[in-house]
């Protein structure tokens, strides 16, 4: 082909494929007005090729700052296949197995199984989600007092196994704040570090950092709750989980790196054979859903094996999807929290894939089942909801006809609502104080989940804070009662 026809082809690919996208461009616009949402990134690629990188609105509204494919978005929970690809490069080094126990590769704070054995929570269930670990996340605001705890702290506070490892998928960030620990520990690098040496820059990702990284806080997106107000900057006692910031541009290369694309600016960081081991199902969460290392999968999505990511917190709402089998990956990154930018990400799926079927409103769920306790569920249970600093006395009496009432120390006794039985679990919500700094923070309910094992029903009692403008906190505890 003559040169000139070369220099014409690049010249007419990019305006071409992004054409395909007019009717996805028409949506964006047209929701971001109906939703007020201040700014969305969207980034394409396809067979090795970015096919379509984009920003609409404003990254910051007060400073006039436009969004485009290189501002810079918190990620939330798409942090986890970051960290997860860090962990994987200490795997090919044998520096870390992934099926020992996560307790050898900790300090002198450890996980407690409070039931089960701690050597079965393994670096890969914890990775999966699967290791026993609860409900956790924990925020700290740069305009209040309180500070992240050391990661000693944290574990020393919270790191209780509730259920037995790998009897339970339970999503959870505290795991992904223990593995960030364990990459610096064994590597001996900080972990913010480890990860812009070790992973962002032999990606060629510029735009990406645990973080805020210093020079780059002309390109980040500020955080908006739903009132169009900026969220004040804020950080976890579980960077590994939710702390990472990329572009559209950075993200979709991650991805590209991840479906093999072995661009040529990109270091091979990970073999083949790891990138298939992070996504390979090791813990199922649904009847065709599950967790591999860093990554949810899904077996079956409108015929498509699906590998992805979300996140979504205070002023955050981001998508990542990779289908390995068309090579095909789709970020959308939104700077408030909704769930415009997975309707975006279903859009540009339809666009590209024949077979691609966008899911319908989701009907307006029905209220649970009235409550039928077991026979064996019935009568009085008591015992201790314990905390980092005391066992606080717990009594919880069910009654034939489905009402349960709890009573936490010397507080008084509360009606047990939202009580559900399912699979041997016990699971409601009442008021209570459990007496710790950390959940005083905020105001909070107690959500109880508690597994009849023979004569003993045992769990969690997680403080979650109510709904404010500021995203609180999920703080557990471990409950044990006997009957």
């Amino acid at each position: 082909m003559p040169i000139r026809l070369v220099f014409a082809w690049l010249l007419v690919s990019a305006p071409l494929f992004a054409d395909q996208f007019d009717a996805v461009r028409g949506f964006v616009r047209r929701h971001m007005t109906e939703s007020s949402a201040p700014s969305i990134a969207v980034a394409v690629a396809r067979d090795g090729r970015i096919l379509w990188e984009e920003g609409f609105g404003w990254a910051d509204r007060e400073k006039r700052v436009a969004a485009d494919e290189n501002t810079m978005y918190s990620l939330a929970s798409i942090s986890k296949p970051f960290t997860a690809t860090g962990l994987m490069m200490l795997v090919e080094q044998k520096r870390i197995d992934l099926d020992r126990p996560v307790n050898q590769y900790l300090g002198n704070a450890k996980l407690r199984a409070r039931v089960g054995n701690a050597d079965d929570a393994t670096v890969r269930r914890v990775a999966n989600h699967s290791s026993g670990l609860p409900l956790h996340y924990q925020f700290f605001y740069e305009d209040e007092p309180f500070r992240p705890p050391s990661m000693d702290e944290t574990i020393l506070r919270y790191g209780n196994l509730v259920t037995i490892p790998g009897e339970k998928w339970e999503y959870s960030n505290l795991g992904f704040g223990i593995l960030d620990y364990v990459i610096s520990r064994v590597s001996g690098v900080p972990y913010d570090d480890y990860m812009r040496q070790s992973v962002f820059l032999k990606l060629g990702l510029t735009h990406t950092s645990v973080g805020i990284g210093p020079g780059l806080e002309k390109f980040v997106a500020a955080r908006y709750g739903q009132d169009g107000l900026p969220i004040p900057f804020y950080d976890f006692d579980h960077r590994g989980a939710s702390a990472i910031y990329a572009s559209a541009h950075d993200l979709v290369r991650f991805a590209m790196f991840h479906l093999k694309a072995h661009l040529p600016d990109q270091a091979r960081i990970l073999a083949d054979a790891s990138i298939d081991e992070m996504q390979r199902t090791t813990a199922q969460s649904g009847e065709k859903a599950g967790y591999g290392i860093g990554w949810l999968t899904n077996d079956d999505l409108n015929g498509y094996r699906v590998i992805s990511h979300t996140g979504g917190m205070g002023g955050v709402a981001t998508t990542l999807r990779l289908i390995p089998s068309e090579k095909l990956a789709v970020v959308v990154l939104g700077n408030t929290s909704g769930a415009l930018p997975h309707q975006i990400s279903e859009q540009i799926l339809a666009a590209l894939l024949p077979n691609w079927r966008i899911p319908p409103s989701a009907p307006a769920t029905s209220a649970p089942p009235s409550f039928r306790p077991p026979p064996g569920l019935i009568g009085t249970w008591k015992g201790v909801v314990s905390t980092y600093k005391a066992d606080i006395p717990l009594t919880l009496e069910v009654r034939e006809s489905g009402e349960a009432q709890a009573k936490l120390g010397d507080q008084l006794k509360m009606l047990l609502n939202d009580v559900t039985w399912e699979n041997d679990v016990l699971s409601g919500r009442m008021l209570g104080d459990v007496g710790t700094e950390d959940a005083n923070r905020r105001p909070y309910f107690l959500q109880f989940t508690l597994k009849l094992r023979g004569n003993l029903l045992n769990g969690s009692a997680s403080a979650i804070s109510q709904p404010g403008r500021r995203v609180g906190n999920a703080l557990t505890q471990w409950v044990e009662l006997k009957k």
